[in-house]
């Protein structure tokens, strides 16, 4: 089977969490990944140990690479990583700022030794500007962006419970180099790609900013409930809760009869648009709570289905695990970790007719070190 990365080679000086879940999904293409290491390894292998004495982090993002450790205080393990990065299809490096430059390996040198290469550098702030030197984690960042005050209960800011802009930050990386990948099929050279964490999730801030920016007013953290959206969010039934959201007046008219059993409701004046909907919230919210509290969370969900409202059961990890739509489509596979163990990963969110992704091994620090520097002919 071929896969569409199948001969293209990423070196990585990565670290965390943003450049490595770019260069995975490379990996899952058929990209050859080789990730370089220090002694210690990649920090991200002591973040935990829950995973058959792995960290769930690191297996999460690092199966299917290849693990070479050097020195990069030495000389000659500057030259052994000069040497792969000039024969490599892509560089990914996530450093500190001006870290890969004081190794001599910033994007001017690199592409003058590979003029072929896609050199990909993903920082908190980008080049530039009185941030470019400021530490950035995945908290902070949701900070700068703005997303913990949109985030929420009206009496606290809650940060994303996922490293949200790590993520956002190695989906673009990962979207750069295929982009890359394409252009330079036509032009033959490389490109050199920037991502801030920043501007990153800034991107998927633009909604709420426009609200503000243009609508006089930035919109209340809401907890589970949405802004400007009513109803929508978590509700009571008499044994558990359920979580469904109104779209249109058509869904509206729809909850009122069908799951309501209320006609009347359908334009009644303080529930007639969905302003006034948000607006009277709290009478809404009152007046459902006292048919669900009659109704068990099997019957209101059926209710929902039944008038075709979008609607939801909150899962935790066990629940998201045993998820009935992902066991039926088939799509958790094993991926074999250090030790031999393996762990239980979901496939790639991109199921393709002509390949399936690779699902490597997850690497021992250090596992494939003598064998690529062998192969690229470098010696220590």
């Amino acid at each position: 089977m071929t896969r569409p990365l199948d001969g293209i080679t990423v070196v990585t000086l990565e670290q965390a969490v943003a450049a490595p879940f770019a260069s995975r999904q490379l990996a899952d293409l058929g990209a050859r990944v080789i990730k370089i290491e220090r002694d210690a390894g990649d920090f991200a292998r002591q973040y935990d140990h829950t995973v058959h004495g792995e960290a769930s982090y690191f297996v999460w993002i690092n199966r299917g690479k290849e693990s070479v450790v050097l020195d990069l205080k030495s000389d000659s393990g500057i030259a052994a990583l000069r040497a792969l990065v000039t024969k490599a299809d892509v560089f990914i490096q996530n450093l500190a700022p001006g870290a890969i430059e004081r190794l001599g390996l910033g994007p001017d040198v690199a592409t003058a030794l590979n003029p072929a290469l896609i050199y990909v550098s993903i920082s908190g702030y980008g080049r530039g500007g009185s941030y470019e030197q400021k530490k950035a984690y995945d908290l902070l960042v949701q900070c700068e962006a703005g997303l913990l005050s949109v985030t929420g209960t009206p009496e606290a800011p809650a940060k994303v419970g996922v490293s949200i802009a790590d993520i956002a930050s190695g989906m673009y990386a990962y979207t750069g180099v295929l982009s890359a990948l394409i252009q330079r099929g036509r032009t033959g050279r490389g490109d050199v790609l920037e991502i801030s964490m920043l501007e990153a999730l800034g991107e998927w801030m633009m909604q709420p900013y426009l609200f503000a920016e243009y609508g006089g007013t930035q919109a209340p953290r809401s907890g589970a409930q949405h802004a400007s959206i009513a109803p929508y969010g978590p509700f009571n039934t008499a044994d558990g809760t359920v979580f469904f959201g109104i779209q249109n007046e058509r869904e509206w008219a729809a909850f009122c009869s069908t799951v309501m059993g209320d006609d009347s409701m359908v334009n009644a004046a303080e529930f007639a648009t969905g302003a006034q909907r948000v607006a009277n919230r709290p009478s809404l919210h009152a007046r459902i709570d006292v048919v669900f509290g009659d109704l068990s969370k099997v019957d209101v969900l059926e209710r929902l289905d039944s008038a075709g409202i979008a609607n939801a059961e909150l899962r935790d990890m066990r629940g998201f695990s045993s998820h009935p739509q992902l066991a039926e489509r088939d799509r958790w596979r094993d991926v074999v970790i250090p030790g031999g163990d393996t762990a239980r990963s979901l496939l790639p969110p991109v199921t393709a007719g002509s390949y399936t992704p690779a699902m490597g091994a997850v690497p021992a620090l250090g596992e494939h070190t003598d064998a690529v520097l062998a192969e690229f002919g470098i010696t220590e």
